[in-house]
């Protein structure tokens, strides 16, 4: 079954691919003024995957880049399919973010063929140090790419950002450095925030139990324990013996709260909640946390500061 899923994967990946190139060399890409290419008489078209790309994006880029992302709230890009409109999005963008470490699933391949081309596509996860990445076990070698759940760890993918923005618009490098630095502050304060609050929890209650293993690098930066349903992706189901495992040590370990995810079918942590129950521990649903999507647009969980502090406020009230 996962090799028909992986060969099916592989195969839409390669369509779409030469769906895009098709459509980047039929474009003509030729920008409103200036000489092919010159976004300084106009705005740049930046064009990526998640909203917490998208968030960093608008900050370093400010009033100069109009930004559009693929993937909006409750979208879980471990099962996403790029559609027609995609193709389209991404051939009339002047650059082009995504996150890398296979987050996007079966978009990876159309990323690595665009960053061969003249079409500047950028993986911000590339910036981060990669002795700092985690490598579960069960993700075969892979690292784990949800790694804007350790604040200082999202503050490196500001400097690529700042970086290509730059070298696309040269005539505002001053502003994107300037907007680059003033983000990069404000997440180093968050960062601590995150620390100080959670400090707050007895170190015993700090116990996440979520959907999928999504929380990682979150538990790593502040010492909280946590324990998924699902592994790292949301691509395979979970288990009835895995629902048993965690049913056991939840019951065992007395944790009152477990969460669900935005982006994720409740149902598996219903389950959970159910077959505590039966065991006669009553937990409840602490609340919804955002993994691998944020909130509504011109909601504070449609930025990543406010996501942040979203699940970090659900978190501490349901813990404590």
């Amino acid at each position: 079954m996962t090799v028909r899923v992986l060969r099916s994967g592989a195969r839409c990946a390669q369509v779409l691919a030469v769906l895009l190139l098709s459509a980047l060399a039929g474009a003509g890409c030729q920008p409103e003024t200036g000489a092919p290419g010159d976004v300084s008489a106009r705005k740049i078209r930046a064009t990526v995957t998640i909203g917490m790309i998208a968030d960093t994006v608008k900050n370093v880029g400010g009033d100069r880049v109009e930004v559009t992302a693929l993937m909006g709230p409750g979208v879980d890009p471990h099962l996403y399919k790029a559609s027609q409109g995609d193709v389209s999005r991404l051939s009339e963008a002047d650059i082009i973010f995504y996150n890398g470490l296979n987050l996007e699933g079966k978009m990876g391949d159309i990323f690595v063929k665009m960053a061969s081309s003249d079409k500047p596509t950028v993986s911000v996860a590339d910036a981060i140090e990669k002795s700092l990445l985690r490598e579960p076990p069960e993700f075969a070698g892979h690292y784990d790419p949800h790694v804007w759940f350790d604040v200082s760890m999202w503050a490196q993918t500001i400097q690529p950002v700042v970086e290509a923005l730059s070298q696309l618009d040269p005539g505002s490098k001053a502003a994107y450095e300037a907007n680059g630095a003033a983000y990069r502050q404000r997440l180093e304060r968050l960062h601590a925030e995150c620390k100080e609050r959670l400090s707050t929890v007895p170190k015993p209650q700090r116990v996440l139990v979520t959907a999928h293993d999504a929380f990682g690098y979150f538990g790593r930066a502040y010492e909280v324990e946590v324990l998924g349903l699902q592994g790292i992706s949301t691509v395979s189901e979970f288990s009835l013996q895995e629902l048993q495992r965690l049913i056991d040590l939840v019951v065992s370990r007395k944790v009152q709260a477990v969460f669900v995810e935005s982006s994720v079918p409740r149902r598996s942590i219903e389950a959970l909640v159910a077959g505590c129950r039966a065991k006669g521990h009553e937990v409840k649903i602490g609340g919804t946390l955002f993994s691998d999507a944020m909130g509504e647009p011109g909601t504070l969980e449609g930025t990543y500061e406010g996501m942040v502090r979203h699940n970090l406020e659900t978190i501490v009230a349901a813990l404590k």
